[in-house]
């Protein structure tokens, strides 16, 4: 019983001791930053009706919500077609992020993350001239998604990175401008 008292005593301690060094230190700023990708997709997220690996353009700026923590709208493009029609896809969204630099102990030139993105897909098609077959005779992905990402950002200098996102959407590969 003893041992579990001061056991108890010292994880309060060091509790304490943790709190307080965490309210004199300031956080690290990850928001404000621009980033632009060239990425793949295809069998999975908003991209599973395609059957294929896709590119895409994406771009997304992120700003700080909270301690370690981002928020960032984006937008992604991507377009493709067979015999008989074009699509071209805008998914539309928010990706949250949290930064682990602090627990996997990063020098100050990494960035690692793991984050969850939602957001809707806008899908415009057009049909060949001279098309009258069944136009329904595909099957169309949900327009709402759900991605998870784990990534990393290398950092030049202050105002220039590259990051690469791994995503179950579509994975990235681009330039970070803060």
């Amino acid at each position: 019983m003893k041992s579990i008292k001061i056991f108890a005593l010292f994880f309060v301690i060091l509790s304490v001791v943790s709190v307080s060094a965490q309210r004199r230190s300031s956080y690290e700023k990850y928001g404000n930053t621009l980033n632009l990708g060239l990425g793949i997709g295809g069998y999975s997220g908003y991209y599973g009706y395609t059957g294929r690996t896709l590119p895409v353009l994406h771009a997304n700026y992120e700003f700080d919500a909270g301690k370690n923590f981002t928020l960032a709208p984006f937008v992604t493009i991507f377009t493709y077609s067979d015999n008989n029609y074009r699509e071209t896809v805008l998914p539309l969204g928010v990706k949250g992020s949290l930064y682990l630099d602090k627990l996997l102990m990063a020098g100050p030139k990494w960035d690692f993350y793991g984050a969850g993105s939602l957001g809707f897909a806008l899908v415009g098609t057009t049909w060949n001239d001279g098309y009258y077959g069944d136009r329904s005779y595909y099957r169309r992905a949900s327009p709402l998604f759900l991605d998870l990402h784990i990534g990393t950002e290398f950092h030049f200098n202050r105002h220039v990175g590259a990051f690469l996102d791994f995503s179950t959407g579509v994975s990235t590969i681009g330039i970070a401008i803060r």
